[in-house]
């Protein structure tokens, strides 16, 4: 694959897009583990489809080109993390309900766009489950940004995410504007689960985001070790991830997810050994 890689731009697009997303789906997912928002990427994954199928759609039945699947999906994606959090707003005491109110309008829409553009064809098949050859060289870019944005974002706000993560209620009193924080992480969570679709896929993005974190939890006792590891564990999926399937000519995202689901097993059955040695004792998020 080396050897390839120096050959095709294309190949250099996807991995190095795949090394930006195993950063930025383990960074934000940190985050989204600890405030117990893990089913928001499925939510919004699936608006992510919405719009791609929407964008099929105008592309090839009615022969409109406004604007690339790709960045419709993140348009869609954007819209109903801003809907999701404008719920949070109307039912406070449920604020979990508008999660699934989105992802029900997501699968909905997207049944309805995909079933108007005469069903699947390979284009929604590499958006579903992501693909070794479809990373453009404007979508590495698109990619570079977001990810240049997202960090830079974590590192100014880090302490207010981390308060309102873990007492919201608190970290509000001291004078944390809580709206806009909400804001502001639920818009880059939609910008992460869009920039991944390329590699991970519509479906399985919300793993990258979820598995590395559970996995380091159970290794690590404080959230910055947390967010270190993840990211380590996030990378090492994608990488052999999308080593495995560009060898097996597979869809890297599901690779790339069972690279995770070993690396989370791998960890669980560490941590048994380590709690049985040192007599049950319990650390960190446990």
């Amino acid at each position: 694959m080396l050897a390839d890689l120096l050959a095709f731009d294309f190949l250099r697009h996807t991995f190095i897009t795949g090394l930006l997303i195993g950063f930025i789906g383990p960074l934000l997912g940190a985050f989204i583990v600890v405030r117990r928002l893990s089913l928001i990427a499925d939510a919004l994954s699936h608006v992510t489809l919405a719009g791609i199928a929407f964008g099929l759609l105008l592309e090839k039945r009615f022969a409109i080109f406004i604007l690339p699947p790709f960045y419709g999906g993140m348009a869609f994606s954007v819209i109903g993390a801003l809907l999701i959090e404008k719920l949070r707003s109307l039912y406070h005491s449920y604020q979990e309900i508008g999660i699934p109110i989105i992802l029900s309008g997501g699968v909905g829409l997207s049944v309805i766009f995909i079933s108007l553009a005469n069903g699947f064809n390979n284009d929604l098949f590499n958006y579903l489950f992501g693909s070794v050859s479809a990373v453009s060289r404007n979508d590495l870019l698109t990619i570079t940004g977001i990810t240049m944005i997202v960090t830079i974002i974590i590192i100014l706000f880090y302490k207010e995410f981390m308060a309102l993560s873990f007492d919201e209620e608190h970290a509000t009193i001291s004078g944390i504007h809580a709206k806009a924080i909400h804001f502001m992480f639920i818009v880059l969570t939609a910008l992460v689960i869009a920039a991944s679709i390329r590699i991970v896929g519509v479906l399985l993005v919300s793993a990258l985001m979820t598995l590395p974190v559970a996995a380091a939890m159970r290794l690590t006792k404080g959230f910055k070790q947390t967010i270190i590891v993840s990211i380590i564990f996030g990378e090492i999926a994608v990488i052999i991830g999308l080593i495995t399937g560009y060898y097996f000519s597979i869809p890297p995202g599901g690779t790339i997810v069972m690279v995770s689901i070993i690396i989370l097993l791998l960890s669980i059955l560490k941590k048994s050994k380590t709690t049985g040695h040192n007599g049950g004792v319990q650390h960190g998020y446990e």
